[in-house]
Formats: C-alpha cells, structure tokens, sequence
C-alpha cells in the first residue's frame, strides 16, 4: 500500500530547478524523491556512490518523467570540484531557483579533544563547512528573485556534542552562515534557512545507533522514536516551497523534541 505521506506535494516546486549535494543517500535522497513528486528538475552531486546515485535519478524520473534530471561527481570540500559542479548546473539548467546543501561527513568513532589531530579537525570543516561556503556561494549568483537555498545543519550545532567538537564546530558554523546570508539575500528575494535534524536512521547513523546507544538516544527524544530520512526531507522540501515565502534566516529544528530551542 502506498503511504499517503510519500504522495504529499509541495506547492510551487513544478518545473522549479534544484540542486541537492549529497543526493545519492539519505537525506538527500528522501529530499529528491519528494522533489519529483512536486515536480522539480533535479540535478544531484555525488562523491563516490555512483550507482546510488543513479538509481535516485532514475527514481526522480518515474515521478516527474518531464523533468530534467541528473546527477554529477564532485568532491565540493575544493573549489576545483565545485567549479566543475556548476559547469555542469549551468549546462543542465542555465540556472537555478533551489538549492539544498547536504554533504557531510561524521565520524562515528569518538574523538576527545586531546585526541583529536589537526587533519581530522581540517578534513571536517573543508568537507563540512568549505563545501557549503562554496556552493551556496555559486547557486545563489545563479538565482534570481524567488531562489531558496536550505541547509543542512544539526542539533550539534546547536548545543554542542562531547567528543565529536569538529563536527558540532562544522554545523554550528552552517547556522551562523545562514542567518548572515540570509540577511545579505534577502533585498534580493532569495530566502536563506537551514534544517537541523536530531538522530535520523540513514546509512552514516546506522552504526551509532545500535544496542545501548539506540536506548540511551531514544529515551531522549519525546517522540520516542528516531527520525527518518523522509522526516528530514519534507521541512526542506517546505522550505524551498511557495508556503514558505515569507521565511527565512530560521533554523527548523527536526528532532522529535531532544533539544528545543527557538
């Protein structure tokens, strides 16, 4: 039987041209089913999983078979990646009106501080931090008035996370950049958010999220359970819809009631 919820479409996405980094799994992958089902051409970067990344757009095309759909390889934590990213974007779609910056990296393993080396810190903010500063840099210049941008941050940015202080570093850094660009953006009619999910069950999690550490992470969010993939994606695809125009330099937090904050 086919969830109602999979169905829901988003207003003022058809024929609207979209870019999710980090599109192959996951979030980003949620987020391009939902895309198609509203109608958006979507083009995804990828960094190593090609054939995920080919099924997603080979999804996106049974949902909106007259959009145009594709997907490209990039590592976006350099400006040589990105540049030829956006080769490709001005190639496929000569512009854009969305633009969802999802690419990121965790480490699973705990990492204290004095343990934590200077490449480990630097490899994290380049692909973490560098990328959304590049990107969201060259979508926007190739947006006119009405452009969204979404993205993805992390409770970790918001209160902090003991032993991972690079990644929680990396996301609190994504939400000081939203909010000033939202702000430098906004005269020109392009609205700036970002997200920030608590625990989501995707591939990058799966292995934190088992025996103790799913108890210990579940007795901590008042839903009582851990957020999909899907959970995730339906706040973006909002966010980048026209219910949401008057929106922007907000952080949406997605996860279930672990940390509140306004």
């Amino acid at each position: 039987m086919t969830n109602v919820g999979e169905l829901l479409s988003y207003p003022g996405l058809s024929g609207r041209r979209v870019l999710v980094t980090g599109g192959s799994r996951g979030i980003g992958r949620a987020t391009v089913r939902l895309l198609a089902i509203s109608g958006a051409s979507i083009g995804i970067a990828y960094h190593r999983a090609v054939k995920a990344a080919k099924e997603v757009i080979e999804e996106a095309y049974t949902h909106a078979p007259q959009g145009q759909h594709w997907y490209a390889e990039a590592d976006l934590s350099n400006s040589d990646g990105c540049s030829r990213l956006f080769e490709r974007v001005d190639k496929e779609f000569g512009g854009l009106d969305g633009f969802v910056g999802n690419a990121g990296i965790w480490n699973v393993q705990p990492r204290p501080l004095v343990a934590l080396e200077p490449e480990e810190w630097a490899e994290m903010l380049e692909v973490n931090l560098t990328s959304i500063y590049l990107t969201t840099r060259a979508a926007t210049s190739r947006m006119n008035s009405g452009g969204r941008v979404v993205l993805v941050s992390s409770t970790a940015g918001q209160r902090g996370e003991a032993h991972h202080s690079h990644y929680a570093a990396s996301k609190g850094a994504i939400i000081s950049f939203c909010k000033s660009i939202a702000s430098e953006l906004g005269p020109e009619s392009i609205n700036v958010n970002a997200v920030a999910p608590g625990w989501v069950e995707t591939d990058m999690a799966m292995d934190a999220l088992r025996g103790e550490n799913r108890i210990r992470a579940l007795s901590q969010i008042p839903l009582g359970r851990i957020a999909t993939a899907r959970d995730i994606a339906g706040p973006i695809c909002f966010l980048l819809s026209d219910a949401a125009r008057h929106i922007t330099g907000e952080v949406l937090n997605v996860n279930g009631g672990s940390v509140l904050c306004g």
